[in-house]
C-alpha cells in the first residue's frame, strides 16, 4: 500500500454523523440452511454481534434498528463466508445455500459484486490446492494461470470501484480496493466527494490504512537500508527442531532467496507456485531458497510445506509476528523477500511474480 493523506479527527466525526442519516428499521429473513443451524448478525463497523439464533422451520428472522446504511453481515456456523448488505431500510431475504440477497437494488448489486469476488478467490485457492498433484510440466502452466487470476483480482476491484463511484457499494470492499491502487489513486479513492468515501466503514478503513502505511514506511526504511549491505545473521529451528543459523546457507557462494511467509497467509500461498517454479528453473544454476515462516502452529507450517511442495530449507521459531525475523529485517507484511548474492550482500527485496523471474534471469541467466 502507498502513503495517503489523513482526515483530522474532527472532520472524521462530522462525516461520520453526516453519513449516518439517523436510524432505520431492518427485517432480515434468513433461509437456506438446516434447522438447528446457528446464524449470527454482525455490524461490520464495530464487529459486534447484534443478533443470533438458529434456523427453525427453515427460516430465521432478524429485526431491529441500525444506523442508516450500516454495513452488516450474516454468517452461519463456522463458515468463513459473510453475506454482506447495507441496512438501507428495505426488507432483506438471505439464502444461505447460495449466499444470495434479495431486497433493494443497492443490496442486490452489492451481492453480485461480492459473489464475483468470492468465486474468483475460490478458483485461486482450488488451483493452489490442486497444484501439488500436477506433473512438473503441468505445474508450469498452472503457475501462469494462477498468477493471471491473482492479477485479475486487482482488475476486478478497480472495476467495482469505477462502476460504483456514485453509490456506497465500494465501502464494502474499501480495504481490498485500497491495496490495489497506487498512491495518487488512493488519494482520489478517499475523496469525500464520493458517497462511499463518507461512509463510516470507509473512514474506519482509511484510518487503518494510514496506520499501516506509517508502519510500512518505517519497515521499508529498514529493508531499503539493507540493500548493498551484508545480510544479518539469525538463528531459528528447522521443522525437526534442529537449530540453524542463516549464515549456514547465505553467503556461501550461491544466490539465496530469503522468503518470509506463513501457512495462514493467503497471498503467500498464492505466490508460492511462482517461487516453486523459480526454484526448479534456477536451482541447478546456483539458486537456494530459505523460508523464514511467521507461523505459530508447527503442524500447519509443516503441512503447508508439504502441500505447496517447497523443497528448500525452512526455519521458524513459531512466534508468529514476534519472530526474530520480523524485527531483524523490518518485515511487517508478508509475503516479503530478500535476494542475497553469493558473497552475502542483499541486492533486492520483495520480488514477486514476473519481477522475481526477471531478476533471477538477470543474475543467473535464462
Amino acid at each position: 500500500m502507498k502513503k495517503i493523506l489523513f482526515l483530522s479527527a474532527a472532520l472524521s466525526a462530522v462525516l461520520f454523523c453526516a453519513c449516518n442519516g439517523g436510524k432505520v428499521n431492518y427485517s432480515i429473513n434468513v433461509s437456506g440452511a438446516d434447522d438447528g443451524t446457528s446464524v449470527v448478525l454482525v455490524d461490520k463497523l464495530s464487529g459486534d454481534t447484534v443478533g443470533s439464533g438458529e434456523i427453525e422451520d427453515g427460516a430465521l428472522l432478524f429485526s431491529g434498528k441500525a444506523d442508516k446504511d450500516a454495513l452488516m453481515y450474516v454468517q452461519k456456523g463456522e463458515d468463513e463466508w459473510q453475506t454482506i448488505f447495507f441496512a438501507d431500510g428495505k426488507d432483506i431475504a438471505i439464502n444461505l445455500e447460495d449466499n444470495s440477497v434479495k431486497g433493494s437494488e443497492l443490496n442486490e448489486k452489492l451481492n453480485a459484486c461480492d459473489k464475483e469476488a468470492g468465486d474468483l478467490y475460490s478458483e485461486i485457492m482450488e488451483a493452489i490446492a490442486e497444484y501439488s498433484e500436477l506433473s512438473e510440466e503441468e505445474q508450469l502452466v498452472s503457475a501462469d494461470e494462477i498468477n493471471a487470476k491473482i492479477a485479475g483480482i486487482g482488475d476486478m476491484y478497480k472495476r467495482i470501484l469505477e462502476e460504483n463511484r456514485d453509490n456506497i457499494i465500494p465501502a464494502a470492499f474499501i480495504a481490498e480496493i485500497a491495496q490495489v491502487l497506487e498512491e495518487e489513486e488512493q488519494a482520489d479513492l478517499f475523496d469525500t466527494k464520493y458517497p462511499y468515501a463518507r461512509h463510516p466503514y470507509t473512514l474506519k478503513i482509511k484510518k487503518e490504512v494510514e496506520d499501516f502505511n506509517a508502519l510500512m514506511a518505517e519497515a521499508n526504511s529498514v529493508k531499503d537500508g539493507l540493500i548493498g549491505k551484508k545480510f544479518i545473521d539469525i538463528e531459528e529451528p528447522d521443522t525437526e527442531g534442529n537449530m540453524h543459523k542463516l549464515s549456514e546457507f547465505v553467503g556461501q557462494g550461491k544466490w539465496v532467496f530469503i522468503d518470509f511467509w506463513a501457512s495462514w497467509c493467503g497471498p503467500c500461498r498464492r505466490e508460492m507456485p511462482n517461487v516453486v517454479e523459480a526454484y526448479k528453473k534456477y536451482h541447478d544454476k546456483g539458486l537456494e531458497i530459505v523460508g523464514l515462516s511467521f507461523d505459530n502452529d508447527k503442524e500447519a507450517w509443516i503441512k503447508a510445506i508439504d502441500e505447496l511442495q517447497m523443497p528448500w530449507i525452512h526455519l521458524s521459531d513459531l512466534k508468529g509476528w514476534e519472530t526474530v525475523a520480523s524485527d531483524t529485517y523490518g518485515v511487517k507484511s508478508i509475503p516479503a523477500s530478500l535476494l542475497v548474492d553469493p558473497d552475502g550482500i542483499v541486492v533486492a527485496r520483495d520480488l514477486r511474480g514476473e519481477a522475481l523471474g526477471a531478476k533471477l534471469a538477470e543474475v543467473l541467466g535464462e
